[in-house]
């Protein structure tokens, strides 16, 4: 999982770079040079008075009833049918985090070993396992030609200690 959100920010950090470069909003100063109006706008609508809006709303909350298609607010998929919104909106949600989260999961979880470390650690102990069932060196002696290896000579190594 570590993994994943390192490489995602890995993707994402070329990305900063640009909007750091680049200015998206130009600055304005919104400043108004017209001649200042002082008339104040009148309203051609009566305002209602507070105990008709007072009996307005409380005949509007009244009805509390959630079946009622007046208290029904849309998910966005179907503007009409109620049902059928619902049921898109479930389905929807169902399919988003079933398949999206809990499946991608258990993709990501169980990926192949794309750099084989895994698997070379594996083929070691069975290498290991072989070898001392055979009653072999662990690490094989010739496993480097010895015609190819340069030593220095005695008189290179002078009184140099060599530990073995």
């Amino acid at each position: 999982m570590a993994a994943l959100v390192r490489q995602c920010c890995r993707l994402v950090r070329p990305l900063n770079k640009l909007g750091s470069r680049y200015r998206l909003i130009q600055p304005v100063s919104f400043i108004s040079t017209s001649k200042k109006n002082k008339d104040v706008i009148t309203s051609v609508d009566p305002i209602p008075k507070a105990e008709s809006l007072q009996k307005e709303l409380e005949k509007n909350f009244a009805d509390l009833d959630p079946k009622d298609d007046k208290n029904w607010l849309t998910f966005g998929y179907d503007l009409v049918d109620r049902d059928s919104d619902r049921f898109v909106h479930n389905m929807t949600m169902l399919i988003t985090v079933t398949l999206c989260v809990v499946g991608g999961t258990y993709v990501l979880a169980y990926l192949p070993d794309q750099k084989l470390q895994e698997w070379s650690l594996r083929e070691a102990y069975l290498e290991l396992e072989r070898r001392e069932r055979e009653d072999l060196d662990l690490i094989s002696p010739d496993l480097i030609d010895p015609a190819k290896v340069q030593l220095p000579s005695e008189e290179e190594l002078g009184d140099m200690e060599i530990i073995i």
